[in-house]
């Protein structure tokens, strides 16, 4: 993984408010792709997917089937310490994956790169 962002807009269109850039090497490759998305994970989603496809064909038999997000330090509101579980599926087999900090983004990005990571080690 090289990098990634996300921008988050007002203005509901078609494709969605969320664009994602994701950046990674994969099989000795860059790929920079840019994902749209209804909110932010799911615009890290199409562009992370859209990036490994070359790479690892079998990546469009994942499909996240639930998302959690839940406060592991409460009392603290919006700067409190979250955790996020991503449950993921090929069809065949079904892994969750966990994200954790203080930024609801980049752990939801933690949960859903080790989402793909695990099923494309496990393929």
């Amino acid at each position: 993984m090289l990098g990634w962002r996300v921008l988050t807009g007002h203005e509901v269109k078609p494709e969605g408010d969320s664009e994602a850039t994701v950046k990674l090497r994969a099989k000795g490759e860059t790929h920079a792709y840019v994902g749209e998305g209804h909110g932010p994970v799911n615009a890290l989603d199409v562009a992370l997917r859209t990036a490994l496809k070359r790479a690892y064909p079998h990546v469009d038999d994942f499909e996240l089937t639930d998302y959690r997000v839940r406060i592991l330090d409460q009392g603290h509101g919006t700067d409190a310490i979250v955790r996020t579980l991503i449950d993921t599926t090929d069809g065949n087999r079904t892994w969750t994956t966990v994200g954790v900090g203080t930024n609801v983004i980049e752990a939801s990005w933690e949960a859903l790169y080790d989402a793909y990571r695990w099923g494309v080690s496990k393929h």
